[in-house]
């Protein structure tokens, strides 16, 4: 069932959270449908402009759709992640998607907003959802790379005066995360007195964490020890933030480095462990495996296991 996820979010607000997934290729799509099935757990599937260049956005739509006749019991929007107007555009003109992002949160606050407004009139003019971002974030995803002196946290009163300027159905705040594998060092973590702000000034309305991923001590070991060279110094978004978030208004958790450094620990490991294979089938119905368990897993830790009921 495709809703947009401005449903999803109506529903789940205050109650759980909704993991919104990154997707580049099909072995990654199969195992968040299969995985979100048996867990009867909804869910966002994501592409970035970046995903889209590389796997073309027919290719990956059409995977999709196959994917939701395959799982027919799920319950899941498509978003576009970091749309810029060009791709949100087409994203709107091809169908196929019930909510996109427009990501403007470099560009000056007027700025930012006049970008939100056209892209709100012409996505609600279709019945799309429109994520909308406020605040910087550092790090490197794809390939959009914020150094740490152009971030900056979301201001609560600024938000207010954002969603009642662009109508946007949810926002994208900067709390402390990063994306990418390099998020926290030290003790580091979210800023929640500045969440509970936000929530405070806009009570009920959804609103998002980019970043938030967990960065697995234990992966990132793994990896190492099959011959990567990742950084040990640093750390994701701990399981304790991300209940305590939920309360405050966060219903959409952004995940794309967790799976990415799933898929690192899987081939390097198979490829390490039995160097005369080169077929690509292995070591992709292994990932698959270990895609679902993790993704069943943090549907678990994120509330909404059981949870696609609420939207039949």
């Amino acid at each position: 069932m495709l809703l947009t996820t401005k449903e999803l979010f109506e529903t789940c607000y205050g109650r759980y959270a909704v993991a919104a997934v990154n997707v580049f290729f099909m072995e990654e799509i199969h195992a968040l449908f299969s995985a979100a099935q048996k867990a009867q757990a909804p869910f966002i599937l994501q592409t970035t402009p970046f995903a889209r260049e590389y796997a073309h956005p027919t290719m990956l739509l059409k995977m999709i759709e196959a994917a939701a006749e395959i799982y027919p019991n799920t319950v899941y929007a498509v978003h576009m992640d970091h749309g810029t107007e060009t791709h949100i555009l087409n994203a709107l003109q091809t169908g196929g998607y019930s909510s996109v992002m427009i990501d403007a949160s470099h560009d000056p606050f007027p700025t930012n907003v006049a970008r939100t407004q056209l892209i709100v009139k012409k996505a609600h003019a279709l019945g799309i959802s429109v994520e909308a971002e406020l605040g910087v974030l550092t790090g490197v995803e794809d390939d959009l790379v914020v150094d740490k002196t152009q971030s900056f946290y979301t201001d609560p009163d600024q938000a207010v005066e954002f969603v009642s300027a662009t109508g946007c159905d949810s926002l994208a705040i900067a709390i402390g995360t990063s994306h990418g594998a390099y998020k926290f060092s030290g003790a580091q973590g979210l800023q929640m007195d500045i969440l509970q702000e936000i929530q405070n000034r806009l009570p009920g309305f959804p609103l998002v964490l980019h970043g938030g991923s967990n960065v697995n001590p234990e992966v990132i070991r793994r990896i190492n020890a099959a011959g990567g060279c990742l950084r040990t110094d640093s750390t994701g978004v701990q399981q304790h933030e991300i209940q305590a978030a939920i309360p405050l208004g966060i219903c959409k958790v952004n995940i794309a480095t967790d799976t990415r450094l799933l898929w690192t620990m899987v081939t390097r490991e198979f490829f390490r462990d039995q160097p005369e294979e080169f077929a690509p089938t292995t070591p992709g119905k292994n990932l698959m495996k270990t895609y679902e368990s993790f993704m069943i897993d943090k549907f678990q830790r994120l509330g909404s296991t059981g949870r696609s009921v609420d939207f039949r």
